[in-house]
């Protein structure tokens, strides 16, 4: 049973580090060798997902520095309540979310969105449905930084009357 986010701000970095960041490093850690294997395995199949271990590491290592942002600056600053100028590593950090869901479309166009042939075996499966979660996970991670956390702590912008 998925856990409940809590709403207050200092409470939601805590959240999204130990949920979130924990659970990509280890997912990433286990699909990128995966990958490796099934690409090695199934190089002659034409519907095998190649170049996607190198996608995963692209991705890996961009998520990486992200989220070592996130929890070296951006998230002591917002468990301090916030500071000025924290619109700017935010924008930065909504930019590298962007870059994350295209790395995703890229993910979902090698694998045909995470279709398996007929007939793939079982490292194959064990990859689109880790895949799968992992996608997912992303996603509601990128959802709640964009639209929960971040929000609380970018100016409004005036509203003209």
């Amino acid at each position: 049973m998925e856990q409940t986010p809590p709403s207050d701000p200092a409470d939601l970095t805590r959240f999204i580090e130990t949920r979130y960041h924990a659970t990509h490093r280890a997912q990433l850690a286990a699909l990128i060798p995966l990958a490796e294997k099934v690409q090695t395995v199934h190089s002659g199949d034409e519907n095998a997902p190649i170049g996607l271990a190198d996608a995963l590491m692209r991705l890996q290592g961009e998520m990486e520095v992200h989220m070592k942002k996130e929890e070296l600056i951006l998230f002591p600053a917002i468990r301090r309540g916030g500071m000025p100028g924290i619109e700017h590593p935010i924008a930065s950090m909504r930019a590298d979310h962007d870059d994350h869901d295209r790395d995703i479309g890229e993910i979902l166009q090698i694998t045909q969105n995470i279709t398996l042939p007929a007939g793939a075996c079982r490292s194959w499966a064990a990859l689109y449905d880790g895949l799968g979660t992992f996608i997912d996970d992303l996603r509601e991670h990128i959802r709640l930084e964009n639209e929960v956390l971040f929000p609380q702590f970018e100016p409004t912008p005036p509203v003209h009357g």
